[in-house]
């Protein structure tokens, strides 16, 4: 029997920003339209444009002001997955970055996990996230103990998962290390088609990312600062007063903007700046696909879509005078556009949904072995 004729469910932390996150779950609902998506908290956009009975909200839906003040429900979260009930479905297939993996299903249902990256504040980022977190020292005191909690139950909540799927090998490492499970290893869609490359070019700098710590983009406008280069952020986010303070006249914030602006603006972009560690980089092969080289910092996802001297260029210390003396050094009239895009062709929509199809019969089969035992 095909999953399309499954009773299938669909989980994802929560649908308060539209990120590459997201995009999978578009995807996911592309491929099951009549699944009902589970979530902590949808926002009032309906960003997925959902029909609202097919949108299962948790009980943090109903306090005031909650998109607002997410960050303080973290112990409210696991509580909340946990009040699903999947007691009428074969598969749940969750998307997660957060605490989704910790739904509750019944034996005869099998939960699949795409992880976009193990819990960053639990795991990988539990250090700094204390440290930047902008709020009273009392809470920042009490915060540790809240994340210790959190982060036994998010352990013992991973081993509930029938199978993981991890959106790139460094993920799946992760997985590995902090869950001590394995994964299967399916890159995400990017939609190839969409993104053409232009015959026109400026010479620009460009980065598109959420303003948040880990993204580094703090760094890379040191780097601009100092060479006095023109350099277009888009994207926000909660570091944007910081960063916008920090930036010199040649560096222009454009904020959130719609696809087609994205796509005008990286069509005459010279190169596309990556300072940060990502779990995947779906931003950075979009850039890509309209033949765009990459300036990546060379750990994470970086490693697994940028060849250095193909479609972009490394440098090695996540240091802003790293990049300054790779931005000085590289030869950007020796990249190819053309080759640019065809060195990522194969991170296409139509993969995605082939892999994610062929990965949910290859577990059902299992499952169904191990019942029969």
């Amino acid at each position: 029997m095909s999953p399309n004729y499954m009773k299938i469910a669909l989980a994802h932390d929560y649908l308060v920003q539209y990120g590459g996150a997201e995009r999978v779950v578009a995807e996911f609902i592309n491929l099951f339209p009549e699944a009902p998506l589970y979530t902590l908290l949808g926002s009032k956009k309906n960003l997925l444009n959902r029909p609202s009975d097919l949108i299962k909200n948790s009980f943090l839906q109903n306090i005031p002001h909650a998109e607002k003040f997410l960050k303080y429900f973290l112990g409210l979260m696991p509580l909340a997955w946990e009040q699903f009930d999947f007691t009428d479905y074969q598969i749940v297939l969750s998307s997660t970055s957060g605490l989704a993996k910790g739904i509750i299903t019944p034996l005869n249902c099998l939960h699949i996990c795409y992880c976009h990256t193990p819990t960053r504040y639990l795991w990988s980022d539990a250090h700094s996230y204390v440290e930047e977190l902008k709020q009273p020292k009392i809470v920042k005191f009490f915060l540790p103990l809240l994340l210790h909690r959190l982060r036994l139950w998010d352990m013992f909540a991973a081993q509930r998962v029938d199978y993981f799927i991890a959106n790139s090998h460094f993920v799946a490492q992760r997985i590995k290390k902090y869950y001590n499970r394995e994964a299967r290893v399916i890159y995400p869609p990017v939609n190839i088609d969409e993104y053409q490359i232009s015959q026109e070019q400026d010479d620009y700098f460009i980065i598109v990312s959420r303003l948040r710590p880990y993204k580094k983009v703090d760094l890379a406008i040191k780097a601009f600062n100092e060479l006095g280069l023109p350099l277009i952020i888009i994207g926000d986010g909660e570091e944007k007063d910081r960063l916008q303070k920090m930036a010199k006249k040649n560096i222009i914030f454009l904020g959130e903007v719609s696809e087609e602006i994205k796509k005008k603006y990286l069509a005459r972009a010279k190169a596309f700046i990556h300072p940060q560690i990502e779990d995947f980089g779906i931003a950075a092969v979009e850039a890509m696909a309209m033949g765009k080289p990459i300036i990546a910092y060379a750990q994470g996802g970086a490693l697994e879509t940028v060849q250095d001297g193909v479609n972009g260029v490394y440098f090695n210390e996540q240091s802003w005078e790293c990049l300054v003396h790779t931005i000085l050094k590289a030869d950007f009239a020796q990249f190819n556009p053309h080759a640019i895009r065809e060195s990522v062709a194969k991170f296409n929509i139509a993969r995605f949904r082939q892999e994610i199809r062929e990965f949910i019969a290859e577990c059902r089969q299992k499952n169904n072995q191990h019942l029969s035992l």
